[in-house]
């Protein structure tokens, strides 16, 4: 698919809260950047463990309020009762915030496996169905195109996904991967399954750093081919990191677009320089009016 043919597709941003003054300045920097592509949403995270619960709650109030756009909470079952987390999405719908991602949530630092909390939700699934039941909330979910490292099988990831789907979400978020093949793959097999391979918009990692990157797929069980590791271990020693990776993600997107996707999330890391080049490359131009959230 040609450029000039090629279609444009519908972008949305992922940050995380930040935890000092200088990473305010540079959340509020990462949004002056991209809110110019008219995302359809943006949303904010939790730090493992629930970490940064009180600072996602404080982000997404002051970017909902300063930004006009649409912006989604992420919310865990993380070392809260059932009580607290539906009070926390009780206070994002009364501060306008209707869309969350629900997620389980990764254990506390030092814990080895998710534990519900005592008087919690146990899984995903049962803070889905609690949210649902408000009928206040649009409601996103997380799903892996490489099976989560938890699930016992690939077809256990996509059962979950089902059930999560089922119990009221309206739309799944990859994880990231690196080659568009591996996100078909998932598609395919989640339509067999009886899931609208619509509802599924792929996560897309743009690469700063390829150290952090491989790191990051490692634990969370993404697959890196051979290839992309030789290319970025080639590229970090001639200097050409940032070239590799603006044009890697850029085809990947491509790809992507070519077999049918017409959305993409991005995890921004609140560096938004590589997104934003990504997407001009894609065709997502600035929206009339959007230049300043200020």
């Amino acid at each position: 698919m040609s450029a000039a043919t090629q279609k444009v597709p519908e972008v949305s941003f992922e940050f995380f809260p930040p935890q000092t003054l200088e990473a305010s300045f540079r959340l509020w920097d990462t949004m002056q950047t991209l809110a110019p592509l008219g995302p359809r949403f943006v949303s904010v995270t939790y730090g493992a463990g629930g970490t940064t619960r009180d600072l996602t709650r404080e982000a997404v109030a002051a970017l909902h309020k300063s930004s006009g756009l649409k912006v989604a909470a992420h919310l865990t079952c993380v070392n809260a009762t059932k009580e607290e987390t539906l009070t926390i999405a009780e206070d994002f719908a009364k501060a306008g915030v209707t869309e969350i991602v629900a997620l389980r949530g990764d254990p506390p630092k030092g814990e080895g496996k998710f534990t519900p909390y005592p008087g919690g939700f146990a899984n995903s699934v049962e803070l889905i169905e609690a949210l649902a039941a408000t009928g206040q909330f649009s409601i996103r979910v997380g799903c892996y195109p490489d099976t989560h490292p938890e699930a016992a099988s690939a077809a256990a990831d996509v059962d979950w996904l089902k059930r999560k789907l089922d119990a009221g979400a309206d739309e799944a978020l990859s994880q990231f991967f690196f080659e568009a093949e591996t996100f078909f793959r998932f598609r395919d097999a989640c339509e067999k399954a009886g899931i609208d391979g619509a509802k599924l918009t792929p996560g897309i990692l743009p690469i700063e750093n390829w150290k952090g990157a491989r790191n990051f797929a490692r634990r969370c069980g993404t697959n890196i081919p051979q290839w992309v590791e030789e290319a970025f271990d080639k590229a970090v020693r001639d200097g050409r990191e940032d070239l590799l990776a603006t044009a890697l993600c850029t085809e990947l997107c491509s790809d992507l677009l070519a077999g049918g996707v017409d959305r993409l999330h991005f995890y921004t890391l609140n560096r938004p320089e590589l997104t934003r080049d990504v997407c001009h490359a894609l065709g997502v131009a600035p929206k009339t009016g959007l230049q300043n959230v200020a």
